[in-house]
């Protein structure tokens, strides 16, 4: 008997255009100034400052037609910083898949 050789499928390479924007489920610390329009930012009883998100669960700045960040060119720090298929983008992806 031939043995057949397995052969793994890579997975689907991750991109933003692709996603659907798993990670804009995510909360999302203000940390520094960006300028993030006020109507999108939640205070807390501190004072600390998060991205709103709507009662779907998805950032407020998030557009739903397109799934594109409505506010990119003043997104937090956070979500410059997470970095397109890193480990933590791809756990995302495969949380939300």
């Amino acid at each position: 008997m031939q043995k057949i050789a397995v052969q793994s499928l890579p997975e689907p390479r991750i991109a933003c255009s692709t996603c659907a924007a798993a990670c804009c489920r995510l909360e999302v610390l203000l940390i520094t100034d960006t300028g993030v329009p006020e109507k999108f930012i939640e205070f807390d009883d501190w004072g600390g400052g998060t991205m709103r998100r709507l009662e779907d669960g998805w950032c407020a700045a998030l557009d739903r037609d397109t799934m594109l960040c409505t506010i990119y060119e003043q997104r937090p720090l956070i979500c410059r910083d997470f970095a397109m298929g890193g480990d933590d983008c791809a756990s995302e992806w495969k949380a939300f898949r």
